[in-house]
């Protein structure tokens, strides 16, 4: 089986997901110099090259300081039987390696598991991968991996996943193998925090955090993106994966009563169809933007909202771009998810509104509240706790103990 390399310009899908809060409640006693760890694996759901998120975060900033690889989901060749299952290797950020596995046509579940398995145990014997961190974003991977020795096992739960649509059935059965392997569980939030230290005792909450001088962008004078330019003001705008997470009938509710409002959605579209979208005048669907594009289009704004539908899929989550909207100096406006409530709606930063009714008025008092100074001012006091530094600092510090403990 095959291997072949692809080295390619890194790219950023747009639209944040998941998360809040720092690490800084955990030990930073260790500088960024003193890390030392062995290679780490990643297992994940998620491609790189999809939407710039909290994998993509705190992997980079591993790959800084060692060899990070990074597992997709295979790619299956639909219409080749024939094919020879092969790795393919794509370098991105700090010389971080994508490995995409490339399956025939017609292997049913068990089958691609054990090519994949097959692939990467040829794959680690190539490039000596022999002590390493396994990292874990969904538990479906234990079906490809679990032969794998590990010097260590963390699961970062970013998301109750098996809340999600179209979660594979075995999900949940996998995640509890995976609680008995994991020597470490992160969460992305304080609601999941909560959930997943019943079940396993080294679990430890770090919801994701924000990259401040990134969004801080969006506060410079600058050039609107031409597709965004031609849109009046006032704009109240949402970035983010469009789909069972956004209230469209939310959104489609605010549209009609507040003819007055441009909303602006930038994000791309997955698992809903695209019919089922609301289609006012007012409301502009701009698709996926690259991460480094974002602060140029909330620059623009007037309103920033996170528009999460009250449903199974948002029990859990812990919006990223809460802070890097903030971060942005924009007001904020959104439905009452926990990890949001608290503690940026406690702490009077975001406006918190749970219907239609409540939520037009909410981005009417935000529409004042953009060049309110002390708002801005306690923002800025809050985000200061807070870093994608801080929250990988606090990780690498929990690893190397256990590390220690195991030696």
């Amino acid at each position: 089986m095959p291997i072949s390399t692809s080295a390619g310009t890194p790219t950023r899908a747009s639209a944040s997901v998941p998360t809040q809060t720092s690490a800084s409640s955990h030990p930073t006693t260790n500088t960024l110099s003193s890390y030392t760890l062995p290679d780490l694996v990643c297992f994940a759901h998620l491609h790189w090259d999809f939407v710039w998120q909290r994998p993509q975060h705190l992997l980079s900033r591993f790959a800084q300081y060692g060899r990070v690889f990074y597992v997709e989901e295979p790619f299956v060749h639909g219409d080749k039987k024939s094919l020879e299952a092969h790795i393919e290797v794509k370098e991105r950020q700090n010389g971080l390696k994508v490995l995409v596995a490339h399956l025939p046509a017609g292997l049913d579940e068990e089958a691609a598991d054990q090519a994949q398995a097959k692939l990467l145990t040829q794959y680690f014997a190539q490039n000596s991968i022999s002590q390493f961190v396994a990292w874990y974003y969904t538990p479906m991977a234990l079906s490809k991996s679990r032969h794998l020795r590990a010097a260590l096992t963390v699961y970062d739960c970013m998301d109750e996943l098996a809340n999600f649509k179209f979660a594979p059935p075995r999900l949940r059965e996998l995640e509890q193998e995976l609680f008995e392997r994991a020597d470490l569980v992160f969460t992305g939030g304080q609601s999941l925090y909560e959930a997943k230290s019943k079940q396993h005792a080294d679990a430890h909450a770090f919801p994701s955090s924000i990259d401040k001088a990134h969004f801080g962008q969006a506060r410079e004078a600058g050039t609107d993106p031409a597709d965004q330019a031609k849109i009046a003001h006032p704009r109240v705008g949402f970035f983010g994966v469009v789909d069972e997470r956004l209230d469209i009938e939310l959104l489609g509710q605010l549209a009609n009563a507040h003819p007055e409002w441009q909303f602006v959605i930038i994000g791309p579209v997955v698992k809903i169809e695209d019919a089922v979208l609301p289609r006012t005048a007012n409301i502009h669907y701009l698709g996926g933007k690259d991460y480094k594009e974002l602060p140029m289009y909330l620059r623009g704004w007037d309103v920033a909202t996170l528009l999460f539908a009250d449903n199974e899929s948002t029990k859990f989550i812990s919006p990223t771009k809460t802070p890097e909207y903030l971060a942005a100096g924009k007001p904020v406006v959104s439905t009452p998810i926990r990890d949001v409530v608290r503690p940026y709606g406690e702490l009077n930063l975001v406006q918190i509104a749970s219907n239609a009714d409540d939520f037009g008025q909410a981005i009417n008092w935000a529409l004042q509240q953009k060049d309110d100074a002390e708002w801005l001012a306690r923002t800025d006091v809050y985000l200061a706790t807070i870093s994608w530094d801080l929250t990988w600092q606090g990780m690498v510090n929990l690893m190397q103990q256990r590390l220690a403990d195991k030696n």
